[in-house]
Parts: C-alpha cells; structure tokens; sequence
C-alpha cells in the first residue's frame, strides 16, 4: 500500500489570521508506509486560537515520531492506537486549559486526526472539522459535534435547516475548552483508489458531496500535484462562494 498526499489552507476572503492548523506526516516501516494526517480549527480572541491549534498539531506530531516506529510493530495495534492517541489528545487538552486558566482566555481547537497503517485507517476526532472517504461514493466518516447536528439527531430541526441556522457553528466540545473530553473513534479498512480527506468547516459549508466526488474522483488523480490542484481548486470555489471563515484541507489517495 502507498499514497499520494498533498495539502493546502487558506485564509479567506474575510479574517487577517488563519487558525486553522494541519499536518502531514509520512514515514516507511518494513511493514510498509504509515501516514498521519490532521486538521485543527482553532477558536479564541487574538492569536489564541492559532496557539491552541499549533499546539496540537506540534504534541501530535511529536506523538507520532517517538511512538510509531514502536507501534507501528505491534501485534495489538488497534487497541494500543487508540490508548496512546487519546492519552497524547487529553494531555494537549490538559495544557491548552491550563495556559488558558492562567492567562485569563477561552481558547480550544477542534481535531480530526487520520492514521493510515497496515491496510486499516484510524479515526479520532473532537468538534466539527471532518473526514471523508471519497471512491465510488462519497462518505463522511466523523460525526459533527455541534448543536445543530444534535438538533438533527434528535429530529428536532432538518439537515436543510442546520445548513442555515445561526447556531451552527455552536460546539459541543473543543480540545482545550473544559476539563472532561469524549473523543471518538473509528476505524475501517483502507480500500484501493480512494481519496481520504480531512477538513475545516470553512472548506465544506460551501461544497457538496456530489461536488466532492466529482472533483476528487481518484482514477483522476495520477500523482501528487494533481491532487494539490484540485484541492487549490475547491478551495478557490469555497472563497468565490463568499465563505467567510478560514479554509483548509488535506487528503490522501490510496493506491
């Protein structure tokens, strides 16, 4: 198994800072390559939500290269996987609420977090940014952890409506926000000439699904800078639809 990737994140076309945070790591194993993949969209008055986020990315990354040579050799991955990243997620959650409590600030980021090892991806995830599988259809893999998508959940208001409401970018919970986290995970099996793709929601309030798999089909991608134009794409269609907020994504195709 091996992967083409590429990454890009925008301001928009409204804010002066961009908090939004990602990252992109790959690494060989002789069981073949790993990848870790995140985006982080940070919240908080001046640059604290650029420092929430950034500090997540760091620890995580950091996480990444001190434990996944081990890891990535273990015969009870998944089980191991998901203990060490989300020991690695409340320890980030920890600091982040401390340095706020200490500077008198609110501040959080959310995280969506994407492993691919061994033929098997690995979700963890906290807030709204999302992951996408994109292939012969177009899934989302993360539930988002707002207001209105419980709303929805519980039958109260419509997907239609979410879309509108002014209350959707109301978080039920952040990285860094309140002492207690709930991180969800999920995991699947890595299939063959599929996109995975993670992002903002300054990416997909203004893209649809039909959109998503049209422009990010896989038999059309062939190499890496493929990937990034179309990526630089979408976003640029984002902004021309006068999405306010900032923009990010990253994706990976399997091939």
């Amino acid at each position: 198994m091996a992967f083409l990737t590429a990454h890009h994140t925008d301001v928009g076309i409204k804010k002066k800072t961009n908090q939004d945070a990602l990252l992109l790591k790959t690494a060989k194993t002789p069981r073949g390559p790993v990848g870790l993949f995140i985006i982080c969209d940070g919240m908080g008055g001046l640059s604290h939500g650029e420092l929430a986020s950034a500090t997540v990315i760091r620890g995580m990354a950091e996480w990444f290269d001190a434990e996944m040579p081990r890891l990535s050799r273990s015969e009870h991955i998944e089980e191991e996987i998901y203990s060490e990243v989300e020991k690695c997620i409340k320890q980030l959650n920890e600091k982040i609420l401390n340095y706020g409590e200490n500077s008198k600030a609110n501040l959080g980021t959310t995280l969506t977090v994407l492993l691919i090892v061994h033929n098997k991806y690995y979700i963890a995830h906290v807030g709204d940014s999302r992951a996408y599988s994109i292939s012969t259809s177009t899934n989302q893999l993360t539930k988002d952890q707002t207001l209105v998508a419980r709303e929805v959940a519980r039958g109260n208001i419509t997907e239609e409506q979410a879309k509108i409401d002014p209350r959707r970018n109301v978080l039920l919970q952040c990285v860094g926000a309140t002492k207690e986290i709930e991180i969800e995970f999920s995991t699947g099996d890595v299939q063959a000439n599929t996109v995975l793709m993670l992002c903002s929601d300054g990416f997909y309030h203004q893209i649809t699904e039909e959109e998503l798999a049209l422009n990010l089909e896989p038999d059309t991608i062939t190499n890496d800078q493929q990937l990034k134009n179309k990526i630089v794409d979408l976003v640029e269609l984002v902004k021309a639809r006068k999405e306010e907020d900032n923009i990010s994504v990253v994706a990976a195709k399997v091939l």
